[in-house]
């Protein structure tokens, strides 16, 4: 039987012998992600859906690195002034932005942003789904999406539609819901939200898409009336209400979105680290119905999928706009 003092004694010198290796292996290795505080671009205003959504995501993922997320608000040119200092940013996973569907058409839509809708992000994950409302005023004779169509069919050209234009996803909408409907519906154009919605409450305008979250209160109330969602799947907060879908348009499908995205170049590892996190916090009940209270539905998707959503509606609502002759410069 073996000394077991000289077995202890040869592991302790095998250690000895591997500890300059190791340590030197250990030497080459990046630091733990994330050492030092990021910062999380918001390229809209405080107080709207990317502002109250990135806040809401940055807390949940200073707490589970133990690390700050400093939202860093840059407003202006639709947001191009923001993505574009995020996309220019070093590629180390210290800057990140929250994007929409104004990013993934920016480029394609207008020759003077100056940044690359389909090269220059590497995307994390999609935060949110933002179904749209088919609003009508209750004055109009319109029930549901066939008889908007037919009443549109018999007066080309005498329906409007509020939206602040530009490419926004609820103008979009619109203009996608014309072409497969096949009806003339004229756009209203306005510079801000509380005067469109004012018009509207009013009847100067007869339809519009417009974000649940904004409009729950006077569809409650019947002085609006919703008549289709424009998502696929119908709306948690409205289930008896059906999708545009179901209504007769076949395959349409159309929602705002935010999704958490980083300069192209950021490494893998890092993409998917953040991913995984902001993922986790999205899923919990509590992340879903504070989410659903603010009109969007959580998601959570890995970068991989959200790479190829985002691609898919930048693809998307290029064709529509192109159609629409819709050009933003």
């Amino acid at each position: 039987m073996k000394n077991p003092l000289l077995l202890l004694a040869a592991a302790a010198f095998a250690v000895a012998q591997l500890a300059p290796a190791l340590a030197q292996t250990h030497s080459t290795l990046a630091p733990a992600y994330p050492a030092k505080p990021v910062r999380l671009i918001l390229s809209y205003p405080p107080g709207g859906a990317t502002d109250v959504l990135g806040r809401m995501l940055g807390r949940a993922l200073s707490e589970t690195w133990g690390v700050q997320v400093v939202p860093d608000n840059r407003p202006g040119a639709s947001g191009a002034i923001g993505t574009n200092l995020c996309v220019k940013s070093p590629p180390d996973g210290y800057t990140m932005c929250m994007v929409a569907p104004a990013q993934a058409t920016a480029s394609r839509l207008s020759s003077n942003v100056p940044f690359d809708s389909l090269k220059d992000f590497a995307h994390v994950t999609q935060v949110v789904s933002m179904p749209m409302l088919l609003l009508v005023h209750p004055a109009l004779p319109v029930r549901n999406v066939r008889d908007l169509l037919a009443l549109a069919k018999r007066r080309p050209g005498a329906l409007n539609y509020a939206s602040s234009g530009g490419g926004a996803s609820h103008h979009l909408a619109m203009e996608m819901l014309k072409q497969q409907g096949g009806v003339d519906i004229v756009l209203v154009t306005y510079k801000g939200g509380g005067a469109q919605l004012a018009d509207q409450l009013a009847g100067r305008v007869e339809t519009a898409f417009n974000l649940a979250v904004g409009v729950m209160p006077h569809v409650k109330s019947g002085k609006l009336r919703v008549i289709a969602v424009s998502t696929k799947q119908r709306f948690p907060a409205l289930p008896e209400v059906p999708s545009v879908d179901e209504s007769g348009l076949k395959g349409f499908d159309a929602a705002s979105w935010q999704g958490l995205s980083m300069p192209a170049g950021v490494p893998r590892e890092i993409v998917r680290r953040v991913s995984a996190d902001a993922a986790r916090f999205l899923r919990t009940p509590d992340a879903g119905a504070r989410l659903l209270e603010m009109g969007g539905v959580a998601v959570g998707s890995t970068a991989e999928e959200f790479d190829a959503f985002f691609k898919a509606e930048s693809e998307k609502w290029f064709q529509v706009a192109r159609k629409a002759n819709i050009r933003v410069d």
